[in-house]
């Protein structure tokens, strides 16, 4: 598959920008063109409406989520270890496509309800492969869901890997990922058959 336009991808960062800082109502097609710096026509030439500019988003998420899972199968601490590392918001394009299209499923874009849901089966599907167990792979995934909203009550996305919150050891929203890293381990072997 061949590269997509530069200009094209500038538009579709823009709205993917105007979604993550200011919600779905506020990405009309005067403002994406405006933050992309190209005229309305421009902006019409690569996509015909604000619902090309969704699918457009949405195709995005579908490819970065291909590149995800492919990441997730090679990685060498596992499936699940790595869902759960990489459940910590860093503004990375990924993590900002998968916002942007949250919005877009809370402004009642089906096609981007629909992603999401195929986002989150893929992963599960990586996770069960691995761990044999589809009740562990939903605990990792409702772990990593955890991860995400632990990040949006501080209010701010973003987390110290290190843990290092400014909080207290005993706040709920300080985050230690190599003893959260321990129990979803402990949890594996713990429902992993022996003989294996």
């Amino acid at each position: 598959m061949p590269p997509a336009p530069a200009a094209r991808e500038k538009v579709l960062d823009a709205f993917e920008s105007i979604l993550v800082e200011h919600g779905e109502r506020t990405a009309t097609l005067d403002a994406v063109a405006e933050s992309a710096g190209v005229s309305k026509g421009g902006l019409l030439y690569h996509f015909g409406s604000k619902q090309a500019l969704v699918e457009g988003l949405c195709e995005r998420l579908t490819a970065r989520i291909g590149s995800d899972v492919q990441t997730m199968r090679a990685a060498p601490e596992g499936p699940a270890a790595f869902y759960v590392r990489t459940s910590l918001y860093t503004g990375s394009p990924l993590d900002r496509t998968i916002i942007a299209t949250s919005r877009l499923a809370q402004g009642s874009y089906r096609s981007a309800v629909r992603v999401l849901r195929s986002m989150r089966q893929r992963w599960f599907e990586v996770i069960v492969e691995s761990v044999e167990d589809a009740a562990v792979a939903r605990a990792v995934m409702l772990l990593g869901d955890g991860l995400y909203y632990n990040a949006a009550l501080n209010g701010d996305w973003i987390h110290d890997v290190t843990g290092d919150t400014g909080t207290s050891v005993t706040d709920p929203a300080r985050v230690d990922l190599d003893e959260l890293l321990g129990v979803v381990a402990d949890l594996i072997r713990s429902r992993t058959p022996a003989d294996r």
